[in-house]
């Protein structure tokens, strides 16, 4: 009696990552360089995918370099593209500050900050708060495409 062989399925994984300093201006270049690699990879400007992704970019690395900035360390951007067994898109963004963990607070009008999260939680799948070791944090925000 013969087994059937394990048919294997090809997974294309596609990751970009890069380091920023912790100031606006590396937030900024982040995002634009985000949505090159995203266009490299065939997720093209204007799609809902790198809309999405450009927000989530923004917000993420926005709230690196502000909240969780310590002078003098940069802040980590990584995007992950697989496309077996179905398609996601990773963003994670990574700090060296581990006391200040983001969370989504209430909706609040007239508040001048605070809402960042909010766009991060209404377009991403699904995002996550992670240890990094040694020091750090990374907010992980997944899209399925």
């Amino acid at each position: 009696m013969t087994t059937p062989q394990a048919q294997e399925v090809p997974v294309t994984v596609r990751v970009f990552s890069q380091r920023f300093s912790s100031t606006p201006r590396g937030a900024r270049l982040s995002r634009h360089l985000a949505l090159y690699e995203l266009d490299r990879w065939g997720i093209g400007y204007g799609t809902f995918a790198s809309d999405a992704a450009a927000h989530i970019v923004a917000e993420l690395a926005a709230n690196a370099a502000t909240h969780g900035r310590i002078p003098g360390r940069d802040f980590e951007l990584t995007l992950t593209y697989a496309s077996e067994p179905f398609t996601i898109l990773r963003i994670e963004v990574a700090d060296t500050r581990s006391e200040r963990r983001p969370e989504v607070a209430p909706f609040e009008p007239s508040a001048e900050f605070g809402r960042g999260l909010l766009i991060v939680d209404a377009l991403a799948s699904r995002w996550e708060v992670l240890d990094r070791h040694p020091l750090g944090k990374t907010v992980r925000a997944e899209l399925d495409l």
